[in-house]
């Protein structure tokens, strides 16, 4: 049964799917996936083609817009779109420490999270576009993780895909976890230097706070530990187009003068426990690093092995000394699943997914250097988050694949930039760019 309503120039209709838990087990357990239709009220009744988009993450839900800002007005003008909560998030079977143990201990936890990578998800389209676009393929536009799950379609289910748009998402085809966080680390790096660039203040700031941790116990008001390597995590918006804005204003009110002297500001709290919590999206530190698991090798917490190798992220050692603290980036750790009150009954489940070590490929490379479907790809001069070499040389072995590459936006341009991003890239798979 679907529901339909009205936003500010928009028609909305919420669809509900059951799909296979396991595709290779289609009579099996099922599951449902929740996704929204978006059609501009005045095309609302027009038969238009399909635009599926598939949010970044692992575990984030589609955006909760209002209207038709940024980019989805632009692809109003001529599709009618599908938000998906891909499975485990939003209201798609949510996967989190409340729903997780209906599965039973952390064995069987984990065992059920190895069904939700971009090839289950790929999977899960093809059975949504059988009912909404029987006949028809539709074009998907994936930003981020979305992009990866877009390179596995075209890998895995080409003959659904009119266009493939991805921004900010084109994955390494081969890179082991290791490859990714090696290459990481240095372009993090790159991106403080730059912050403390604009806001040298900021590096004082970030050094007394920081000492504060090391030597005080701080716990924030939902229970979360609040140690130094969480504060240096913090870091993780410096990928985004105000990032380094946001962080600046998270630091210049950290401390309050208070009776028993100085001390960290309820404000700064409340503010770093919003930005640390998995609360809302625990998904994406349960199976983060599973997502770059392609064979026998387990990931094995390798963000937490591989900054063991660039000891300039040391807060101890820094503070030390003279040196800049170095904020990190888009790394899961185990200490996470210690501190994180939402993540930390999973301790267990995390360890067990971080030691399999009988992942499937997620990517075809004979399939992509014959791909046929039209498709263009955003890639990001210096993106924080997703290595720019290990995108060019996918996109080198994708057979028709045109790049834009581009200093003028962060890792979510399609956020900053809009209709202008998506309009350039939709040109450029036409030809008319």
């Amino acid at each position: 049964m679907t529901a339909s309503y009205r936003q500010p120039g928009v028609v909305l209709t919420d669809r509900r799917f059951t799909v296979p838990l396991d595709h290779y087990r289609p009579e099996g357990e099922t599951i449902e996936l929740y996704a929204r239709e978006v059609v501009a009220n005045d095309k609302a009744h027009q038969d238009l083609p399909w635009l599926l988009y598939l949010q970044g993450g692992p575990g984030f839900g589609a955006d909760r817009s209002v209207g038709r800002p940024g980019w989805l007005g632009r692809a109003l003008k001529e599709y009618r779109v599908l938000l998906l909560d891909q499975r485990g998030t939003g209201h798609s079977t949510p996967a989190n420490r409340q729903t997780l143990p209906l599965r039973g201990g952390p064995a069987e936890q984990a065992g059920y999270l190895t069904h939700f990578r971009a090839d289950s998800i790929v999977r899960d389209c093809e059975v949504i576009r059988a009912e909404l676009s029987p006949g028809k393929p539709w074009t998907v536009l994936g930003q981020s993780f979305g992009g990866f799950c877009a390179t596995s379609y075209l890998s895995l289910a080409p003959e659904g895909l009119a266009t493939a748009v991805l921004t900010g998402g084109l994955p390494s085809l081969d890179a082991h976890a290791d490859d990714v966080y090696r290459a990481a680390f240095p372009r993090i790096e790159r991106k403080v230097t730059a912050h403390y660039a604009r806001y040298p203040q900021d590096a004082e700031r970030a050094r007394r706070i920081a000492d504060h941790l090391l030597h005080q116990d701080v716990v924030l008001s939902n229970g979360y530990r609040f140690t130094v390597e969480a504060f240096q995590s913090l870091g993780i918006v410096l990928g985004t187009g105000d990032g380094t804005h946001r962080l600046h204003y998270l630091l210049e009110n950290a401390f309050v003068r208070t009776p028993q002297g100085h001390t960290l500001s309820d404000a700064f709290l409340e503010q770093a426990q919003a930005m640390l919590s998995y609360a809302r999206h625990p998904l994406y530190a349960l199976i983060h690093e599973s997502i770059y698991g392609q064979d026998a090798r387990p990931t094995a917490w390798s963000a937490e092995r591989v900054r063991a190798e660039f000891p300039q992220f040391d807060a101890a050692k820094a503070l030390a000394g003279d040196e800049p603290l170095l904020f990190t980036g888009e790394s899961i750790h185990p200490w996470m699943f210690d501190c994180d009150p939402a993540l930390r009954p999973l301790r267990e489940t995390a360890d067990l997914l971080a030691a399999r070590t009988n992942w499937t490929p997620l990517y075809d490379p004979a399939r992509l250097a014959a791909n046929e479907v039209p498709v263009v790809a955003a890639v990001y001069h210096d993106d924080m988050y997703v290595d720019t070499a290990h995108s060019l040389r996918t996109a080198r072995t994708i057979r028709g694949l045109r790049t834009w590459i581009t200093d003028e936006f962060e890792h979510d341009g399609i956020r900053t930039g809009g209709s202008r991003v998506l309009d350039r890239l939709l040109a450029l798979v036409r030809g008319e760019a």
